[in-house]
């Protein structure tokens, strides 16, 4: 039995003995602690952090900015949350493209990787180029995709990114026309990785029919994804749009977020572009990170399951008391959705969401599961300080409302981090080559070494 997924059988025979391996885990423990405080007493900002929760400055970017609070003598003032791409208001993009009742994601990479707003002659040009990158190399899914079926989507499109440097005739080449040429194919293949890694899971441990869709050059990205992952193909207008918002949402978020910040570390060494992606990749997968969505939607079903009335804000409350108690739910005392290290007042991919996701939420009768997010957002913060006995300001992330959009979008939940990641590489990507072209210098920050020296002694001695 598979430990991450119950459904799914693992053929591996333990070759350890477990009595052995147990001396190697009670090894590893005591050779991984350290003394309490000395984190404190060192002045060390855990996760490059002050205390605060002000971020270590690593560098400077004119890619994104993600703005949450101000700084005022010294001490940090709650403001309404703010997204830019590459100085533009991410809410101005969002309702931009909505007004013009248009798809905006291939607009929101042409922002990212080249700075500025494109003309209609130069979007169509930068559609037709993703279009035609689209397609992947011949038999990658049977030869990369289908030979070593995964049971995280995450992990299969990591290694499909690393697997296409076999198929760059120029891979290693580190020039700006280079790069942008490899990014520009990893945007647009992405997508197609994700869905195919998908079918191959499905029919490799599920023992499901495998579809194979392949992606059309006259379509979006958004309308693609839907068109790949969907037996009969078929999607609405409006199902579409929904989920090109969020992805333009999705786009962006500064540099110093987890996975944006490890595809800039490993650009700094020089490597090659797929190596750096696929680390971005491997950041996001992590529960703190991007699979944030899908816990809030195992606590999300928690809450179905054991409120009698989810429209019963008095009774929704008392759950999530239990679950600040760590009484319910996963046992960690956490709400998730709820609550951002930048972001105070409010998070504007989550006003978006909100926003552009309630008619169809109502139209396919999600209704109430909206209105127990909203009942969520409205009473967590207040809960969290009572029980806490602090006066944090704290308002709904992107994550609270992201997966039901993607439930509302018959989007299964595998598919709910992949997604993250088909939107965020173009931010990725646009990083790569900042880092690359304006740092020049390897990341390479300290630590202190605090174990105590020890003398070699000759092994029949030990």
């Amino acid at each position: 039995m598979n430990k991450f997924n119950p459904n799914i059988n693992s053929e591996a025979e333990e070759t350890v003995d477990p009595a052995v391996f147990d001396r190697f885990l009670a090894a590893a423990k005591e050779a991984n602690q350290v003394p309490p405080g000395v984190f404190e007493s060192f002045r060390i900002k855990r996760g490059l952090r002050d205390p605060d929760g002000t971020a270590v400055l690593a560098g400077v970017s004119n890619i994104g900015n993600a703005h949450g609070y101000i700084l005022s003598e010294g001490e940090r003032m709650p403001d309404k949350g703010k997204l830019e791409y590459r100085g533009f208001d991410m809410t101005a993009l969002v309702d931009g493209v909505s007004a013009e009742n248009r798809f905006g994601f291939e607009e929101c990479a042409y922002v990212l990787l080249f700075g500025k707003l494109p003309t209609k002659e130069e979007l169509e040009t930068f559609k037709s180029a993703l279009a035609s990158y689209r397609h992947l190399p011949d038999r990658f899914t049977e030869d990369i995709l289908m030979k070593a079926p995964s049971p995280s989507i995450m992990n299969k499109m990591a290694t499909g990114v690393l697997s296409l440097y076999a198929y760059d005739d120029n891979p290693d080449d580190t020039s700006l026309e280079n790069m942008l040429r490899q990014s520009m194919e990893i945007i647009a293949r992405l997508p197609s990785i994700a869905a195919h890694a998908y079918a191959v899971y499905r029919s490799h441990y599920f023992k499901k029919s495998l579809n194979l869709n392949f992606p059309k050059d006259n379509l979006g990205t958004a309308e693609n994804f839907l068109r790949m992952i969907r037996p009969d193909k078929k999607y609405t207008d409006e199902e579409a749009k929904l989920l090109d918002l969020c992805m333009i949402i999705h786009a962006e978020h500064g540099g110093g977020n987890n996975s944006t910040f490890s595809c800039r570390v490993l650009s700094s060494s020089g490597t090659d572009t797929y190596s750096a992606i696929s680390a971005a990749i491997g950041s996001l997968k992590g529960p703190l990170h991007g699979g944030a969505n899908i816990k809030v939607q195992e606590m999300f079903d928690c809450i179905k399951e054991n409120v009698r009335d989810i429209r019963d804000e008095e009774e929704v409350c008392a759950f999530l008391r239990k679950i600040l108690r760590k009484e319910a739910g996963d046992g960690k005392g956490l709400i998730y959705g709820m609550g951002h290290a930048i972001y105070t007042k409010s998070d504007p991919r989550a006003v978006m969401l909100k926003k552009y996701a309630e008619e169809l939420a109502i139209k396919k009768g999600f209704g109430d599961d909206f209105h127990l997010l909203e009942t969520i957002e409205k009473n967590t913060p207040a809960l969290f300080n009572e029980y806490k006995g602090t006066n944090k300001v704290m308002c709904a992330n992107v994550d609270l409302y992201s997966g039901l959009v993607y439930r509302m979008l018959d989007i299964p939940v595998e598919l709910y981090t992949p997604l993250f990641a088909i939107a965020r590489v173009t931010g990725w990507c646009a990083h790569r080559i900042e880092e690359y072209t304006t740092s020049k210098k390897i990341i390479r920050p300290g630590y202190k070494v605090i174990v105590q020296k020890q003398d070699y002694t000759p092994l029949d001695e030990r």
